[in-house]
């Protein structure tokens, strides 16, 4: 199966498109990017030089995944969300000089494997979203977020905790810290401030 890039989308001849993957109207993948397999990058999604994504990621429509992000499997970007990558933004030195590339060092959002992140959300480099995470729409990330941790906010906090399903984890009765997927049945264990898969 071969990928599947529109016509109006700029793909460099240096960036890697992997089978079964999908680039939509007016998007633009830059030089040395690499997609991997099944992916969907949605109308007018911008992937920087660089940036790592690994199988089944979609990038919702006007999603802005700067460089040097990485994206593991299964990762959901959602519409309009972005990825920056100066911790310190500035467009000119203490000079007034217009700064280049070289002028100052890019620093990467990383997203685990099946996180997610919300419609319009901002993760500020540096940082990294866990397995399985859900960011809020409209949050806006500074820190990093635990895996099957669900954060929202500005800043972004944790509010609860999700499952591989993406349902709210309900804490059951009884039995402190075990949490229990409402669609799955799936459990899991708190610890530390931490969620891991029941043994």
């Amino acid at each position: 199966m071969s990928s599947r890039i529109q016509p109006t989308a700029q793909v460099d001849e240096t960036a890697t498109i992997g089978d079964g993957t999908t680039v939509w109207d007016l998007a633009q993948i830059r030089e040395d990017a690499r997609l991997g397999s099944g992916c969907i990058v949605g109308r007018g999604a911008y992937v920087g030089p660089g940036v790592r994504i690994g199988d089944n990621v979609k990038l919702q429509n006007y999603a802005l995944v700067y460089e040097p992000a990485v994206l593991g499997d299964g990762v959901f970007v959602g519409p309009a969300a972005v990825f920056t990558n100066d911790h310190f933004p500035r467009s000119v030195d203490p000079e007034g000089r217009l700064k280049r590339g070289g002028d100052w060092e890019a620093v990467a959002v990383v997203v685990d494997e099946g996180a997610s992140v919300g419609a319009r959300s901002v993760c500020v480099a540096p940082v990294r979203i866990g397995r399985w995470a859900l960011v809020a729409a409209g949050a806006v990330v500074t820190r990093d977020v635990p895996d099957f941790a669900l954060v929202a906010g500005v800043p972004a906090r944790r509010i609860g905790w999700v499952g591989r399903a993406g349902a709210r984890l309900t804490e059951r009765e009884g039995e402190s810290g075990v949490w229990e997927c409402p669609d799955t049945g799936a459990l899991y264990q708190e610890k530390d401030g931490e969620l891991v898969e029941h043994a």
